[in-house]
This record gives structure tokens, C-alpha cells and sequence, in this order.
């Protein structure tokens, strides 16, 4: 019997195949950033080697958390939910209305803090629910039941807003946007994390990001429960013949997944960092939809996700860097997302061309 090398591992090719759709992602951005600026005047060769720089420059100097592993859990649980940025808008709606509407002066600012976020995460856990049981009970495609819950949310988001009493009414001209939590110092703590990343809005949120990744990586790999899950992800009728409540799990899995990504949320905006935009949820949060990518990219893998989120959110902030510096706009990068998303999709058949590979190589006998 033949002992599997390191380069054999499942979990090594794993990441082998993401590093591929990286590096062929990045490889073909940096060929149009090339042609580019080769065939414009105002560009040269000399601003194209600037444009490259920036981009590859960028990923390894700036950087923000972001999160996939809603769109993770519910994968390994077969189920696939687009229903992200309706989740979000609860949470936000909720962690928002609670940290707004609570006097700062009546309760301690942290304990606001912590009761906002504990709301918001449930209430996407909630609103998660919805399509999930609708898929578990009635057998709706959780799909189609997920766009009418995100349409809802958004509508029912902006009016709450609309009538609220938390919008910035003191500028005038920000009357559209709902008050920063830090108007009344419920703010995420730094953690000291502003004095080591000077110049930057790191705050103890990233710190929480990386600590629920670590917790569902155990619930899925560990337990039970992540045992179930994934049993009725590969075969809802087998599971239910070995005695697993299907129906339950279905409806768990899609509310952990909405509880994750309002968790995004309350951690976005209960930073104090950034206002809340109501009059634009008038459509989707785009930020709702890239739990997808990300989760893609990690090969939905709930640590992995911290990486391919990081990575995604450089790339990005490199696009704007080159907008602002160079005359090149942002959509560059979004072509070496694209590229990066649309190889990662094919992560199998990458996988299947390093097992043929590594297998040529052979292993050590036992």
C-alpha cells in the first residue's frame, strides 16, 4: 500500500487549486494592464509598469476584513444562499436601530455594543429561516425563496430608516445616511490595533471575524452537528433514512448562515467607521453577494475564508489605488477577480490535474 505524499494531501490540493486561480487571475490582469498602457498615449510603458506595481504592490500593503462564511456553511449543507444581502440589511437594520436607540448615558456604551450586535446576528438568523423553511416544509428552491426575502428586506430597510429618528439630520446635506455609531461612543474598542496598523480603521471586529470563522470551522469538523449538516448537503433522503431530522437541519443551516452574514453587518457598521447609505437599498448590497467569490475561492472552508476574504478586499482597495494614482480605472481589477472567480469554479478539474500529476510521482511504500 502506497503512503500519500505531502503534495498528494486533499487539503494541500485544496489550496493548491485556489493559488492557481490566484496567480492565473493575477497573471492575466497584469497582461491587459500591459496592453493598456502600451496602446494608450497618456499611459506609456513606463505608467503600465506603475499600474502593475500598484496592484501587486497594494495586495501586500493595504487590507480590511470581510467574510464569506455564510455562503460556506450553507454550501457544505447543500443548500446554496443567495439570500446574503437581504440577511445583511437585517442585521443591520437591527444592530443599528438598538445601538442608535439606546442612551449611551443610561447603559455602559460596551454593553450597548454587545446587545446590538447580539440582536443583528439574530435577526439575520431570522430572516435566514424564511427560505429555509420554505425549502425544508414546502420544498421552494431556497434559491427563489432567498431573492423575494432579499427584495423584502431591502424595502422594509429603507422605509424603517425613512420614518426612523436615527438619520443625520444635523448635516444637511447627509440626510440620507444614518447616524455613525460613534455619535454616541458605541463604537467597536481598537484594541490597540489603530497604533500598530497606523493609518488604517482596523478595530477589534477582525479579531471576532477570525474568532467565528475558528468556531465554525470546529462546528462543522467537529461535532455532531456539522456531521448532520453536511450528511443532508450530500443526500437529504439518506440522512433522513439514518434517523437525521432533515427538515431541522435544512432550516439550522440556513439560519447560521443568516446569522453570519448579519454578524458582517453589525461588525461593518457598529465599527463607527462608516454611515449607513438607506436611500440606496432601494436595490441589493453588492457587499451582500461577495460571500460568494470568497467562499469560492476558500474552497468553502470556514478558515480559509479569513484568507480569500483579506485577499479579495486587497485586491479590491488596489483598484481604487489605481483609479486615484494612475489613469487607469478600477475595473481592471475586477477583471482579475473575475478570472480569479471563474478558475476557482473549475477548482475540481484543477483538483483532478494535481491528483494525475502527484500521482505519476508515486508515494513510499508502507
Amino acid at each position: 500500500m502506497k503512503k500519500k505524499s505531502f503534495i498528494q494531501n486533499d487539503a494541500v490540493q485544496s489550496i493548491l487549486s485556489s493559488l492557481i486561480a490566484i496567480f492565473i487571475g493575477l497573471a492575466v490582469g497584469a497582461v491587459v494592464i500591459l496592453i493598456v498602457g502600451c496602446v494608450n498615449a497618456d499611459i506609456g510603458i513606463s505608467g503600465a509598469m506603475e499600474g502593475v506595481r500598484i496592484v501587486f504592490g497594494g495586495l501586500f500593503s493595504t487590507g480590511r476584513s470581510a467574510s464569506g462564511a455564510s455562503v460556506a456553511t450553507a454550501y457544505k449543507s447543500g443548500l446554496f444562499n443567495i439570500g446574503a444581502p437581504g440577511q445583511y440589511l437585517m442585521g443591520t437594520l437591527v444592530s443599528l436601530s438598538v445601538a442608535l436607540g439606546i442612551p449611551s448615558d443610561k447603559l455602559h456604551p460596551i454593553l450597548i455594543w454587545l446587545i446590538a450586535f447580539v440582536a443583528g446576528t439574530l435577526a439575520g438568523a431570522l430572516w435566514g429561516m424564511i427560505p429555509g423553511a420554505l425549502k425544508a416544509f414546502m420544498n421552494i428552491n431556497e434559491v427563489l425563496a432567498c431573492i423575494m426575502t432579499n427584495w423584502i428586506a431591502a424595502n422594509l430597510v429603507t422605509w424603517l430608516f425613512d420614518i426612523s429618528n436615527f438619520k443625520n439630520v444635523v448635516e444637511n446635506t447627509k440626510s440620507g445616511y444614518i447616524y455613525k455609531t460613534a455619535y454616541n461612543n458605541v463604537a467597536t474598542a481598537k484594541l490597540g490595533l489603530d497604533k500598530l496598523f497606523k493609518g488604517s480603521q482596523v478595530n477589534g471586529g477582525i479579531v471576532i471575524a477570525i474568532l467565528i470563522a475558528v468556531l465554525m470551522y470546529i462546528i462543522m469538523s467537529k461535532t455532531t452537528l456539522g456531521y448532520q449538516l453536511k450528511a443532508c448537503g450530500a443526500n437529504r433522503h439518506a440522512a433522513r433514512y439514518a434517523g437525521i431530522k432533515d427538515g431541522r437541519n435544512i432550516v439550522l443551516s440556513m439560519g447560521i448562515a443568516g446569522a453570519l452574514s448579519a454578524a458582517g453587518a453589525c461588525l461593518y457598521y457598529l465599527a463607527g467607521n462608516t454611515e449607513f447609505y438607506w436611500s440606496t437599498y432601494q436595490s441589493l448590497p453588492a457587499i451582500g453577494f461577495n460571500g460568494i467569490p470568497v467562499a469560492l475561492l476558500a474552497s468553502c472552508h470556514p478558515v480559509g475564508v479569513i484568507f480569500a476574504a483579506l485577499f479579495m478586499s486587497m485586491l479590491d482597495i488596489s483598484g481604487l489605488q489605481l483609479t486615484n494614482l494612475t489613469a487607469y480605472n478600477e475595473y481592471i481589477t475586477d477583471v482579475m477577480i473575475a478570472v480569479i472567480v471563474y478558475i476557482s469554479a473549475f477548482s475540481l478539474v484543477i483538483r483532478l490535474w494535481l491528483k494525475k500529476v502527484t500521482g505519476k510521482k508515486g508515494g513510499n511504500k508502507e
